[in-house]
């Protein structure tokens, strides 16, 4: 659910208002929404989440390999995705142009996506082409072919994909801003990989690895579309429902350890200088979690209004939050005065730190939030996703219908708290000229 910048016009109207002495003003509890479109079961150890949706004939089908980089290590980083990847290009029953023509005459799409808390292999489908779709899906996963040959070609696309991450700053900004900011834990990992660890992977590797990983302990698979259980159920069971079971039990992932303020510097001659620092935010099953999501959000407006519209420093500044396990708040910019703006950084957050916003700004921001939502989880694949992130992060794939309660229940004074806890100990990374940054100013954060 990222939200990026929201609209400055509305943003600017979030004024900040005096503390009063007062409490925090009460707002109604949070209430569960009935979702009775929505159920979960078992099939063959797999927990399967369905979404019955009629409004079109389109079918969304996420598996999710749950662990992600808690499953890797420095030399193996990118194997999952690697593996995945390969499998494209020939299993058991589908050589790889047999795969290629069915997916083509299908008009199907297979996926491969990776982050920090699992590795997804989505299905796209119409209802009439789900279950051609779906056994070609199932193969991949059971049966890849792993030819050394096959698999030499798609490690040299995901090393040259590698390479390129150097040559953008945005792409070589998230990487460092990424490591930085997790230095120690698992998270600091690349999901797909290194250059250094792809070279080294062998198909061997890759073969070990689907033997001990592809289990179904590790599997959760959410489906949205116009589909039945009885169906659902019937693809499970004769597909992955024969899989090895293993031993995996997903669980969150230990906290990150708490780091003093820090930065990395890469030197490149560019027009501008990129620059973008994290914040260790509350798990995603605290109270906490929504009221920084709003903070980074007021903060994004505020410094969009001032770092762009107000001072002309730059064509892009924002304060991200980034949904993980364990969240991240942040600060980006793209800029020529890395200096300045850092100041004007650290003045909005004291900003937000000592006043609060008024209500009615509040109330407006979150009615955007609310449109914003919607407008992302148009999609069977995006509800899928919601859903999925509901069920692992906060235990309870129900808890995707009371985020719009959430925002509403939280007030100006939790989100003052939130700037206070949590929008500390920035640990950067700044892509650019270094001598257009003074070190000191980094670490005043």
């Amino acid at each position: 659910m990222g939200y990026g910048v929201l609209l400055a016009a509305g943003v600017m109207m979030l004024t900040a208002a005096p503390l009063s002495g007062q409490g925090a003003v009460k707002k109604p509890a949070v209430t569960s929404p009935t979702d009775t479109l929505t159920s979960k079961f078992d099939v063959a150890g797999i927990p399967v989440i369905l979404r019955r949706v009629s409004a079109n004939n389109v079918v969304a089908a996420n598996l999710y390999l749950l662990g992600g980089t808690r499953q890797l290590t420095a030399a193996n980083q990118g194997i999952e995705t690697l593996l995945l990847e390969a499998s494209e290009r020939g299993t058991a029953k589908y050589p790889r142009d047999l795969l290629r023509t069915k997916m083509a005459q299908l008009g199907s799409a297979i996926g491969v996506g990776a982050n920090a808390d699992w590795t997804t292999i989505s299905l796209r489908a119409t209802t009439t082409g789900l279950d051609s779709t779906w056994a070609i899906l199932a193969d991949r996963i059971m049966a890849p072919r792993l030819d050394p040959a096959e698999v030499e070609l798609v490690r040299e696309q995901f090393v040259t994909a590698t390479r390129q991450r150097k040559d953008s700053p945005d792409a070589l900004l998230d990487y460092l801003a990424d490591s930085i900011a997790f230095s120690g834990h698992p998270y600091a990992l690349e999901p797909t990989g290194t250059e250094q660890s792809l070279t080294s992977i062998t198909t061997a590797d890759l073969k070990a690895y689907h033997a001990s990983q592809f289990v179904t302990s590790r599997m959760m698979l959410v489906v949205v579309g116009n589909v039945s259980r009885t169906k659902v159920e019937k693809l499970v069971r004769e597909t992955l429902g024969r899989m090895p079971k293993g031993t995996y039990a997903w669980a969150l992932p230990e906290p990150p350890a708490e780091l003093p303020s820090a930065y990395v510097v890469e030197k490149r001659t560019l027009p501008t200088n990129y620059l973008q620092g994290y914040f260790h935010g509350p798990k995603a099953t605290s109270k906490d979690y929504p009221a920084l999501r709003l903070a980074c959000a007021v903060l994004s407006g505020r410094l969009f209004a001032e770092v762009r519209g107000r001072r002309n420093l730059t064509y892009s500044v924002n304060a991200p939050f980034v949904e993980r396990a364990f969240s991240l708040g942040g600060l980006y910019v793209t800029t020529t005065q890395p200096d300045e703006v850092l100041t004007i950084m650290q003045q909005q957050i004291t900003s937000l730190r000592e006043g609060t916003i008024t209500t009615d700004g509040l109330d407006r921001l979150v009615q955007q939030f609310i449109v914003t939502y919607f407008l992302d989880n148009e999609t069977n694949a995006d509800q899928a996703n919601m859903l999925a992130r509901a069920e692992l992060y906060q235990g309870d794939f129900r808890r995707a219908a009371q985020f719009v309660e959430e925002l509403r229940a939280v007030t100006p004074e939790q989100i003052q708290q939130a700037a206070r806890t949590y929008m500390g100990k920035v640990r950067w990374a700044y892509v650019g000229d270094p001598s257009k940054v003074t070190p000191a100013r980094l670490l005043r954060f």
